[in-house]
């Protein structure tokens, strides 16, 4: 429904004894197979717009790509620091603007979107690939805030980059062995269960049932990552 689901899979891997580099791996792919499925749901719906959606397609997964590739060479704990600054503006926006993504507007898709479109997909997406969480929810605020999409809209085309990082990700983990299969096709398909059900809850309930949880998502995600 708005992302965060990384919040639970990624600690009960590590808790699970799973080593880290390997542990971020293997939730990509489970990730990634869950994704699939709402993606695709939310294609069906009709929500995106095919050629903004493909163009963050595209660098989303160079941007991942290039990310995965180097956290496997350096740590990322560097970017832990930053992500609460990032979590209490995004909330703060989200929420003290009562109107913020209820609804979508009128906007005329013009070069400097799509252009607006790749810089931000590259962006998110090597955040995505180097150290992730937040990833969903920080691509749906993105969308609301740069494109004036309602919450509906903007996830649907949150999901779509996500996949693309994700498989990105996968790729570069992949090709470093980092990936425990055993654990991450069960995982996936349970993933799958889950992101059919909560895409058809928010394509159902819309942007006043995404809201709700997109804040729980970002006070998860902030609790997580101050106390643990």
């Amino acid at each position: 429904m708005a992302g965060g689901g990384g919040l639970i899979t990624l600690p009960a891997l590590l808790a699970a004894g799973v080593p880290p580099h390997i542990a971020l791996a293997t939730n990509k792919v489970q990730s990634a197979i869950g994704t699939t499925f709402s993606a695709l749901r939310y294609l069906r719906s009709g929500y995106v717009h095919l050629t903004l959606g493909i163009t963050g397609f595209a660098f989303s997964f160079i941007g991942s790509y290039l990310g995965a590739w180097t956290v496997l060479r350096v740590p990322a704990s560097s970017l832990e620091a930053l992500i609460p600054i990032l979590i209490v503006i995004v909330a703060a926006i989200t929420f003290l603007k009562k109107d913020f993504g209820l609804s979508d507007r009128d906007t005329i898709l013009e070069m400097r979107h799509y252009i607006l479109a790749a810089v931000f997909a590259f962006a998110l997406g090597f955040y995505d690939g180097f150290f992730g969480p937040g990833t969903g929810s920080f691509l749906a605020f993105g969308f609301i805030a740069l494109f004036r999409f309602g919450f509906l809209r903007a996830t649907a085309h949150a999901k779509l980059l996500n996949l693309a990082s994700n498989y990105a990700a996968i790729l570069a983990f992949v090709l470093g062995g980092e990936i425990y299969w055993a654990i991450a096709l069960p995982m996936g398909l349970a993933n799958i269960a889950g992101a059919w059900t909560g895409a058809g809850l928010a394509l159902r309930g819309g942007s006043r049932v995404i809201k709700p949880v997109f804040g729980m998502v970002l006070l998860g995600l902030l609790v997580k990552i101050i106390l643990f």
